[in-house]
């Protein structure tokens, strides 16, 4: 039934957003040389890499030196990736992945392979399930890189105090959730 829902869900959106991702699509290959997407290798399912889909919002070659983005004034964020990020329209492009099979639309957001190896056994259960577009850590970490802006160590922030919470509100939900 989730899968159905999925897919119907991800479908229509596609087939509603199409004049956005074509707007979004002209903005940021005017803004910078570079693709329109950026794919990046997550974990999902059963600890299984996948390539995630958005929009570019960095410059070419600026994303693997740091896995993080921090503040609203990261230098490597483009200026049409700026708005991007802070309405969350980068994401659009992960519908492609529901379609795909690879993601759901709700669901624990899918992390680097970097982070996941530093899961505990307790916590790699929310490889259990697919990954989702959206979830409630992703609500309540709405302002996450403005949080690992104001802090001394972002990246050591980012594992000992954003990972923890969110993987408790994904294992949260994976023993609410009923739509398999």
């Amino acid at each position: 039934m989730k899968r159905l829902i999925d897919v119907t869900g991800a479908g229509v959106g596609l087939l509603l957003l199409l004049p956005v991702f074509v707007l979004i699509a002209v903005a940021v290959a005017i803004d910078t040389k570079g693709p329109v997407f950026f794919k990046q290798q997550r974990v999902g399912l059963n600890m299984r890499d996948f390539h995630l889909l958005k929009f570019r919002t960095m410059c070419v070659h600026q994303a693997t030196s740091c896995l993080l983005t921090i503040g609203n004034k990261d230098q490597r964020v483009t200026r049409v990736g700026y708005w991007l990020r802070k309405y969350k329209l980068d994401e659009l492009p992960q519908l492609f992945n529901v379609l795909r099979g690879e993601m759901s639309l709700v669901g624990p957001r899918p992390e680097v392979r970097k982070y996941v190896n530093l899961y505990d056994e307790q916590q790699r259960y929310v490889l259990s399930i697919k990954p989702g577009i959206t979830d409630w850590a992703s609500v309540e970490f709405y302002n996450e890189s403005e949080l690992l802006a104001h802090a001394e160590d972002p990246e050591n922030y980012y594992i000992r105090r954003i990972i923890p919470v969110k993987i408790s509100q994904n294992l949260k939900y994976i023993a609410k959730h009923d739509l398999s």
